[in-house]
Parts: structure tokens; sequence; C-alpha cells
């Protein structure tokens, strides 16, 4: 069925940008290798994610177009396109793209096909003997604490009080919810997300329904709770590795190359959020004030404020003139991997999406973890306390909210030369970010993730 160990692999990604181009990275090491990709994504979409493309001649972009669901703004696309109140709606929209995905493989007819979100996938893929991969963009700790058999979501939903802990059996670890975090996924798992199914069920059923899973993460840095997912879950877990992105071919704008230039080594704040995250406008009035409050130059990236359509009346008062020459609010798309390399960024404050803290972790960049949604906090424990490689910004346990000085501080952590937090969070990450370079790793991880799906087909 597959001479010469050449698979035809088909991926179709949750339209959201942090997992589009985490399956691209992963269909880019796929294809260095000789594999073939047939890549569904938005068609609007393709443009954006083309000159990331390293195998155009191995890696096919299918484009679809979205069938039209009430609500959904006319173009949207992927949820960078729409506020977070809107995603289910988008997922209604892929979910209606079913039949269209189900005709595509059967004329494609891939070895696999990886997936994540799109639950329905496998029942579709069983019937035409191809095997589902459930590529999952989240971290195995995630899962475990989230939708661990432990917790029976069979028989009962999961409640503000019973996310505060682990699973009874769940791994030593830093891993704790606060009351604010807890509240709000609790709640979210229960939402309606897509056509006639809960947020959480879709998750549940995504993992159970599978034929394996595979997480892009490292057995020395999660090994415990990729030990606790194959127990608790009963399910193969394939590991492929850090799949660090590719150094980008392209220059930073420069624009933004001569701003960055004007300054020491390792002196400037960059902050990015992603392309989802919105602040409300108290939250990010603390957050750039924090910001001016280090005295260090610094360069956000952000999305404009809830209400907000302009930056002058989104930025606090007086501040343009008093940050003028030291500090930048940018609120547009910007190249974010190339930013965290450059010589004169010394400190990345992220919400600790998965492939943010991927693209970090091989920088020299200290980390401030500010997480708002979802997995990001679970990330933000295991960066700030497992792995030690970086600060949480504090916030209130029962409201979440921050304040300039706590930014300030964090900042400052990470920052100072005489900062023992700094000098421990320095020195760990300078061991994981060697051992994510180390040569062979990442070779090894996916050639033993090739040979594990190999194995799949017998």
């Amino acid at each position: 069925m597959c001479d010469n160990k050449i698979f035809h692999i088909a991926m179709y990604p949750w339209f959201a940008m942090g997992h589009l181009t985490s399956f691209l990275h992963i269909s880019n090491k796929l294809a260095e290798r000789g594999h073939m990709i047939s890549f569904f994504l938005p068609t609007k979409t393709q443009p954006k994610l083309a000159p990331f493309n390293l195998h155009p001649n191995l890696i096919n972009f299918l484009p679809i177009a979205l069938p039209q669901v009430d609500g959904l703004p006319p173009g949207a696309e992927t949820t960078s396109d729409v506020p977070f109140s809107f995603h289910p709606l988008l997922m209604t929209a892929m979910d209606l793209t079913k039949p269209f995905i189900e005709s595509f493989l059967h004329d494609l007819k891939p070895h696999f096909i990886f997936y994540d979100f799109t639950h329905w996938l496998p029942s579709v893929t069983r019937q035409l003997g191809i095997k589902a991969i459930h590529y999952c963009t989240i971290s195995p700790a995630t899962v475990g604490y989230l939708i661990s058999p432990e917790r029976e979501l069979h028989k009962k939903m999961l409640t503000e009080a019973t996310l505060l802990n682990p699973p009874q059996s769940f791994p030593d670890s830093s891993i704790k919810l606060h009351v604010h975090e807890a509240r709000g996924l609790a709640s979210g798992s229960r939402r309606e997300y897509g056509i006639n199914v809960s947020f959480m069920d879709r998750q549940i059923i995504s993992v159970a329904e599978c034929d394996a899973i595979t997480f892009k993460t490292c057995r020395e840095i999660e090994g415990a709770y990729i030990n606790y997912f194959e127990k608790y879950f009963q399910k193969p877990a394939f590991l492929a590795g850090p799949v660090v992105p590719e150094k980008p071919s392209f220059a930073l704008e420069e624009k933004w190359a001569n701003w960055l230039e004007r300054f020491g080594h390792k002196t400037v704040i960059f902050c990015s959020f992603g392309s989802e995250c919105i602040l409300k406008k108290d939250q990010f009035e603390e957050l750039v004030l924090g910001f001016e409050m280090t005295g260090l130059p610094f360069f956000a990236a952000l999305k404009l404020p809830e209400g907000f359509s302009t930056i002058e009346s989104a930025l606090p008062e007086g501040f343009e003139e008093r940050v003028k020459g030291r500090g930048v609010i940018h609120f547009g798309w910007v190249q974010q991997q190339i930013i965290l390399g450059h010589p004169s960024v010394g400190c990345f404050v992220t919400h600790c999406g998965s492939g943010s803290l991927s693209e970090a972790m091989v920088t020299e960049c200290q980390l401030v973890l500010l997480p708002h949604v979802g997995d990001q906090f679970i990330n933000a424990r295991m960066m700030s306390g497992d792995l030690r490689v970086g600060v949480e910004i504090e916030r209130g346990e029962e409201n979440g909210l921050f304040t300039r000085a706590s930014v300030c501080k964090a900042v400052r952590e990470v920052m100072d030369d005489g900062s023992e937090v700094g000098k421990e969070v320095r020195r760990n990450h300078g061991k994981w970010r060697e051992f994510l370079l180390s040569e062979g790793l990442e070779s090894w991880y996916i050639d033993d993730f090739v040979q594990k799906l190999q194995g799949m087909l017998g």
C-alpha cells in the first residue's frame, strides 16, 4: 500500500491561525522526507500561508469555501476574522463542509488525515480505509488535566470546583487553576460549539475516535504527562518532537528593523497575544502603562481593545507623547518569529499559545507569561512552574485582573541582571533552548513518528 514508505497525508485543522500554522509546520517536516500533503484550508487564507509552505511541489493547498451560516459575517474564514463569541458559528461552518471533505477524501485516497476539532472525521475515514490521526496542538498535560477519564465526564459535567485541582492520579506538578480560570473553562466547556455538540464533547470525541493521537512535544519535557495520557486514555500517543519552525527566508520589515536597531542588545520588550486575544479597555491600559513603568523600550503588537476603532482613542491620555521614541503600540500583524530572534529583543510578553511558546523557547528572549483562555493557563503553569523558564504576571484570584505594577514587576524580574528569579529563568531557558536545538533531536523525533505511522499501515 505504501511503497518506499512514502505517504499521502491530508490535513484538516481548525480554522484558527495558530492551528493552521502548526499543521503547516509538521507538513513541512514530513514533505522534507518526501511525503505528499493535501492541505485543506479556507480560500482567502491560502495567500497568508503560502510564504511558509517550504515544499510547494509536495504540499498542495486545497481551498475550501465555507458554507454560509446565519450570524457569521460574510467572508469570515478564520477565528482572527471574528470575535471570540462567534467561534462556534465558524465551527458550524466547518461541520457543514463534511460532505465536501468526504467527497475529496474519496477521490484523494490519502493514507492518513490529520485533524483536531472536526470530531466527525474518524467516522468518515473509517469507511474509506483512511487512518485518522488527531494532531493535537495542545499539550498532553492540558488534555490529561481537563478531560481525563478519571473525571468521568460521561457521568458528570466539569465544574469550577472540580477544575481547581488536577485528576486524582495526575502527575505531581505545578499545574493548578485559579478560580477565574476554572470558572471560565467550566462555562466554556458546556457551550454549544458547532452542530449539536458542546465544546467539551467535541474534544472528548476527537480524542476517543482517532486511530492515534500525536503531540508536538518531547518525552524529555512532558514524559510524565504522556505516560498518564497513555495509561488513562488507552490510546497510542505519537510524539512529533518540538517541530521548531524553520527560519523564515524573508527579512524583517524595514521600518521595524530600523526601529529595533536603535536599541541595545536584549533591551527591548516585545509583546504579542496572537490573532484572537482582545483585551478590555481597562486591562489594555494597565498592560501598556506597565510597559511604560519599566523604563525600557517596548514594541507591542495588539488588537484594538473592545469597543474602540482607532489607536488614538484606545491609548491612555498623554501616553504617546511620554513614550515617544522608545515605545510602539502596533495594531496589526507582525513577523513575530523574526522579531523574537532580533538581537535587541530581550523579553517576550506572551499569551502562552503553544505556537508562540515553541518559537520563543529556541530564542534568547526571556518569557513573561499572561495567559488568557483555555490551554494557555496550563502552558503558563508548565513554563513558570515545571520548567521554571518564565515569570507569570500576577492577577486577582477571583477576577483575573492584572495591574500595571504587576506587569512591570514580572518584566523587571526577568530583565534585571541582579534579579535572582531572572538568573534562574535565564539559566533554565538556556538549558532547554540548547536541548531543543541540539543536533539530531528533531530529526530523531520526526523519523520515529514516520516509523510509527508506517507501522499503522502494516
